[in-house]
């Protein structure tokens, strides 16, 4: 069983859960941005729930496949279509030998999450089959789907319900307005008070340069940095600090114009200062804004991060219950 590749779509790439264990060395966890979204594709074919499938942003690829089998489209509303007949997202889909799988522009959200019975099986790298396009690692030949990539695909687990489908209310929801809970820390001290409460009440503008590395933000009032004398390294923009390590989610201010939360793709650390970092129960969330999208940023405590955290993996419990019920 292979899928070929007619046409890319806008950076398809193979993603799973994403590798753990190498951030110290530069290595970042890649895998898919919206993890509920990539969990459920599986779920609902009946794969293992972390195993590989496609991430596509923005449009997606036309796909041809040799044999039968099943399919789920997960996450952005990204219409899918079997030889021109549309159908439905969030819906496990029959495919004929020979047959396409194609996309159209994604019309809410960002990523759609394309699933194939049995798993894209591409070789696993440091422990993970995730594309880190940046270092060349992992995926399909370490980068973005080109046309004409054949990509193998494993032994399905059993023949999945056709038209088997995850409820809304479990669904991610796909807005153009979102606020990010933020805990502060570690350098909002460098920031005037007066200018981090600004901060924290403004909308921002999700500008065009968002991708797996990080999101940009527009539209806000530049930070106004408490007085320094900028220590040995650090150098004299009043942004910078000696190196330090980036947690995924660390909000950057560089010369405290336009913050930058990272995501999944992120180096590992450098000398912008954090004014925060996005929880991890919000990171699925920026994986489905597009450009333009409206963003407040809430803050939080470390306990109601906890708490934030806690009811996120209930609601994937309560997605795996579900469709096992069913």
């Amino acid at each position: 069983m292979q899928i070929e590749v007619k046409k890319p779509g806008l950076l398809t790439s193979v993603q799973d859960q994403g590798r753990s264990g190498y951030y110290h060395l530069g290595i970042p966890p890649s895998g898919a941005m919206d993890q509920l979204s990539f969990r459920a594709a599986n779920l609902l074919l009946g794969n293992d729930e972390t195993a590989a499938v496609l991430e596509c942003a923005l449009m997606g690829p036309e796909l041809t496949f040799t044999e039968a089998t099943h399919v789920v489209v997960t996450g952005a509303e990204m219409v899918p279509s079997i030889d021109g007949e549309v159908q439905p997202t969030n819906t496990v889909l029959a495919v004929g030998p020979g047959q396409t799988l194609a996309f159209g522009f994604a019309t809410a959200g960002a990523r759609a999450y394309i699933a194939v019975a049995g798993g894209i099986d591409v070789p696993e790298a440091l422990g993970s089959r995730s594309t880190y396009a940046l270092g060349g690692l992992g995926g399909h030949e370490g980068r973005p789907l080109q046309a004409g990539d054949v990509l193998p695909v494993g032994r399905p687990n059993g023949a999945p319900q056709v038209g088997r489908e995850l409820p809304e209310e479990l669904r991610m929801p796909l807005s153009a307005e979102n606020e990010l809970r933020m805990l502060r820390g570690m350098y909002d001290h460098r920031v005037t008070p007066h200018s981090m409460d600004t901060f924290l009440g403004e909308t921002w503008t999700v500008g065009s340069e968002a991708d797996r590395i990080g999101y940009r933000l527009k539209g806000g009032t530049p930070l106004e940095f408490v007085p320094r004398i900028p220590p040995f390294g650090a150098g004299d923009d009043p942004s910078n600090i000696v190196d330090a390590c980036y947690p995924i989610g660390s909000v950057q201010v560089p010369s405290g114009q336009e913050p930058i939360v990272l995501h999944r793709d992120a180096v590992s650390g450098g000398g912008y200062m954090m004014v925060g970092t996005v929880i991890s129960a919000d990171m699925d969330r920026i994986g489905q804004m597009r450009p333009n999208t409206k963003v407040r940023f809430v803050d939080v405590t470390l306990e109601e991060a906890l708490d934030a955290r806690r009811e996120r993996s209930a609601r994937l419990a309560q997605i795996r219950s579900t469709l096992a019920a069913q």
